[in-house]
């Protein structure tokens, strides 16, 4: 069987760090700031982890 392509938008994207977690960074920061508040646009800067429901699957996208 050959073998699957990394998807190019995921490893953009998203960080598998050693501890087998999946770093990324939250949305909404591209447009539309004037609206949103200080303290959210800061909170917007720090990145998160992806949650367990969605980490297989963008385990397999990214390592191939």
């Amino acid at each position: 069987m050959p073998k699957q392509k990394t998807n190019s938008a995921a490893k953009k994207r998203f960080d598998v760090k050693k501890s087998g977690l999946i770093k990324r960074s939250k949305q909404g920061r591209r447009h539309i700031l004037t609206k949103k508040t200080t303290a959210n646009k800061r909170d917007l800067r720090k990145s998160t982890y992806v949650s367990k429901a969605q980490s297989k699957t963008i385990k397999t996208l990214v390592q191939g």
